[in-house]
Formats: structure tokens, C-alpha cells, sequence
């Protein structure tokens, strides 16, 4: 908008009629637009995500169509003239670039600012290369990119004194050379990817957890407590305490194991 110099005129809080112009519009295309394409299924309808018959180029490419051939040829019912002929009888010249291709520039969307590597730009775990990126290794770049289209970006040259960035290359993937992929498609083939390995990651846990259960040995019986060790001693060394309790024990050596002791020499 800035660079269109396009002033934006917020509606105001707590009056909803700012908004109605933008409503009108989707119930329009909701009638008279949606309505009649294959696949269309309204809220409350069952089976919604089962009857989608339509890809996503092919419904822009269904909307684009409604707008040029039938919204804006059509007659209004207010002012009784098409939504096109009472544009150019207004005579208003809208501020637009100096060329398409500048436009077309505007409608990109930005990336935060990436590094030259020696083999490329890595963008969304994709590898961007062209021959020109070569003299810029190790500097700071910024790339603009079509989200309907992925294939390629659009590379241009940060300067450090804010001046406006300079045009370098277009970019390619060559994983996705001679196609047409979307952002939202690669990002769908990612959760997709995602869930699969965390659905594999799940069972096979699951199966370790039985081979772990179905071989797991048991803990060996922990040894009895033996109680009432009897104290061993030899006459020579027996104390008078010791010979008091040998008087009154009558139990036998058998009752108890005897302890292995060591004697110093």
C-alpha cells in the first residue's frame, strides 16, 4: 500500500456497517459464484470434505472467471449500469507502478533476509541455485517469492545503507524444476509426511513394548534372612563375655552357617 500510496481507512470500533461492503461482497460470491460449481457443499451439509471435486488452481481460476465475465458485465441492481461501465465512466486513474512486472512484485511475498551458501539459498528445506549467486557467496540477500508458485524466487541484494535493495537473479529448485508447486501444497505434503512417521514411531513402540514384556526374564528370588548368626571363636582368643554366652547356648554348630575369618599371622 505504501508503495502504491494508498492511504487505509480503518472501520471505526463499535459500528459493524464499516464492514459491510467486504460482506457483500462474499455473499455475492457465495451465491452467485460458489453456488453453482461442481462439489459445492454449504455449512451443514454431511460429507462436506467428500464431495470436494475441485483443486485449488482450478477454483481461483473458476473465481477469476466469475468476476471478469459475469460480476463486472453484469447490471447492478441500484445503479442499473455493470460494475465496469460505471468504473470508466468515472474516469478515475488509479496510481498503479510504472510497469506490470513492478506490480506483480508487490503482490510477492517477502522472506526474511537469507545468506549466500556455495551451494545455494536454503529456503523451506529447499535448495535455490543459479549460476549468478556464484559472486555472491556470504552475502545478505532478499527473496520474494509467489506462494502459488515456489518453483522459483526471486533474489535481490540487501545494501547496508538502506538504499533499495538490487535485482540479482530468479532462482530455481531443481527437486521441483518443470512443476507447479504451492506453498500450501508442500506444507500439506509435510504434516502428511509428519503424522505418517509419528504413526510409525507409535507402532513400533508398541511392538518393542511386547517383544520387551514376552522376553523379559524375572528378577532372581531375593537369598532368605538368616537370623541368629552365631559368633565363632577359638579358646585362645574367646573373651569372658564369649565363654558366658557359649555356657548358656546349647545350639550345635549346624544351627547357624559359620563365617569365613581371616587370621593374622
Amino acid at each position: 500500500m505504501a508503495d502504491l500510496r494508498v492511504r487505509p481507512v480503518f472501520s471505526k470500533k463499535g459500528q459493524p456497517h464499516g464492514h459491510g461492503k467486504i460482506e457483500r461482497f462474499m455473499e455475492t460470491m457465495n451465491q452467485m459464484c460458489l453456488a453453482h460449481l461442481p462439489g459445492y457443499a454449504p455449512k451443514g451439509s454431511t460429507g462436506r470434505a467428500a464431495q470436494a471435486t475441485l483443486t485449488l488452481p482450478e477454483l481461483d481460476a473458476a473465481i477469476g472467471r466469475f468476476i471478469r465475465e459475469v460480476y463486472n458485465l453484469r447490471p447492478h441492481s441500484e445503479t442499473r449500469l455493470p460494475p465496469q461501465a460505471r468504473w470508466e465512466a468515472g474516469a478515475f486513474i488509479p496510481r498503479m507502478p510504472d510497469c506490470l512486472e513492478q506490480l506483480d512484485l508487490l503482490l510477492c511475498t517477502v522472506a526474511k533476509p537469507r545468506k549466500v551458501h556455495t551451494d545455494g539459498i536454503q529456503f523451506l528445506a529447499l535448495r535455490y541455485i543459479d549460476p549468478v549467486l556464484a559472486d555472491y557467496v556470504g552475502e545478505q540477500v532478499t527473496i520474494r517469492y509467489d506462494p502459488r508458485d515456489i518453483t522459483e524466487i526471486r533474489v535481490y541484494l540487501r545494501h547496508p545503507d538502506g538504499t533499495d535493495d538490487t535485482f540479482l537473479c530468479r532462482a530455481i529448485c531443481p527437486q521441483l524444476s518443470g512443476e507447479t508447486v504451492s506453498l500450501k501444497e508442500i506444507t500439506a505434503a509435510r504434516n502428511a509426511r509428519r503424522k505418517q512417521l509419528r504413526g510409525r514411531l507409535a507402532t513400533r513402540t508398541t511392538v518393542v513394548d511386547t517383544l520387551l514384556a514376552l522376553h523379559d526374564e524375572p528378577l532372581p528370588a531375593p537369598y532368605p534372612a538368616t537370623t541368629g548368626l552365631r559368633r565363632w571363636t577359638t579358646p585362645d582368643t574367646a573373651s569372658p563375655a564369649d565363654s558366658a554366652d557359649s555356657a548358656g547356648d546349647t545350639s550345635t554348630p549346624g544351627d547357624a552357617p559359620r563365617l569365613k575369618r581371616y587370621w593374622n599371622e
